[in-house]
């Protein structure tokens, strides 16, 4: 195959299994405080202390810098979601809101670090097989563009039903499909021979429940849904590298120059239409909600009413 060497059907009947659990732990979280406290602080300090150190050592295929900061600014976004979501000042506090654009731009920066560490790398390295090449930049270039995007902040809101989820109505559809395809081109250019999981997989179990399950909530899921793939993957490195599972990348310079360049189209058109958005509406996107007039925007605000403020006062203030 063109992405990968071989995708067995057992290796298929799993892709959908761990979609699946990364789906339905994700919505087992954001059911309550309680089960979000125990699976985002309880459940990691026992995998601190018991499991990862023995698991995700160096030489590992989890053992790099990465994916220590990875695991840990994972939780401590679904920790700072969680304060956000169950402290009612913290939801109404401007500078608090910031955080959630903080720690996603935070992550994707991490990222980005590593594509153009990876730019210089060939063979093996940390257990994972390099190809390094000039797709590593380009998509560098792309993830850049994409945390340069993020925007609306200020108008994020908490739902007020019993799940209590933390809501972004600017993060349209379009932001979140170029984040996917620079997100997947990360993980095909830098961990290869696991992004048939970490990339299509753990992008699947998020996309689905924000577009299907609880629109604007799409954040939320993103580091729920990292946070127990990471923690499951530094337990059991051998499920994505040599178990029965594993599915290699093909490492074809094509696939990876083609990936990237599809990522980096993504989005720079996006950073195009949100650039002229900005300049035509004469918009601040540090203080502004760039997409108030959209559908995608109003959907979301109509099924998230707030005390004290109507569907249209959005629309009415851009």
């Amino acid at each position: 195959m063109f992405l990968f060497e071989s995708i067995p059907w057992y290796s298929a009947v799993m892709f959908v299994v761990v979609t699946a659990a990364l789906i339905g732990l994700n919505e087992l979280a954001r059911r309550s405080k309680w089960s979000g406290l125990a699976l985002f602080v309880a459940l990691p300090l026992v995998l601190t202390v018991f499991v990862w150190p023995h698991t995700a050592g160096a030489g590992s295929s989890t053992g790099t810098w990465f994916h220590w900061v990875k695991v840990y600014s994972a939780l401590a976004g679904c920790l700072g979601f969680m304060a956000i979501r169950y402290i009612p000042r913290l939801a109404r506090n401007r500078w608090a809101l910031m955080f959630p654009a903080a720690i996603l731009g935070l992550n994707i920066l991490e990222a980005v670090i590593r594509d153009f560490e990876v730019f210089s790398l060939q063979g093996m390295h940390d257990g994972v097989f390099m190809v390094g090449g000039p797709w590593n930049i380009m998509n560098g270039v792309a993830g850049i563009l994409n945390l340069l995007t993020i925007c609306g902040w200020a108008g994020i809101i908490i739902s007020q039903d019993s799940t209590r989820d933390m809501v972004w109505p600017d993060m349209v559809w379009f932001w979140i499909i170029a984040y996917d395809l620079w997100n997947f081109a990360y993980v095909y250019n830098a961990v290869g021979d696991h992004s048939f999981y970490a990339g299509a997989a753990l992008l699947i179990s998020c996309t689905i429940p924000a577009f299907f399950l609880k629109r604007g909530a799409w954040l939320q899921h993103r580091a729920q849904t990292l946070a127990f793939w990471m923690m499951f993957t530094m337990a059991v490195p051998a499920f994505v590298s040599t178990s029965p599972f594993a599915v290699e990348s093909s490492h074809d310079p094509t696939a990876l120059f083609v990936v990237s360049a599809v990522s980096l189209v993504a989005n720079v058109a996006v950073a195009v239409y949100q650039v002229r958005r900005i300049v035509t509406r004469r918009l601040n996107p540090l203080r502004d909600e760039l997409w108030t007039d959209l559908p995608d925007y109003q959907k979301v605000v109509a099924a998230n009413p707030q005390p004290g403020r109507t569907p249209s006062d959005a629309v009415l203030a851009a």
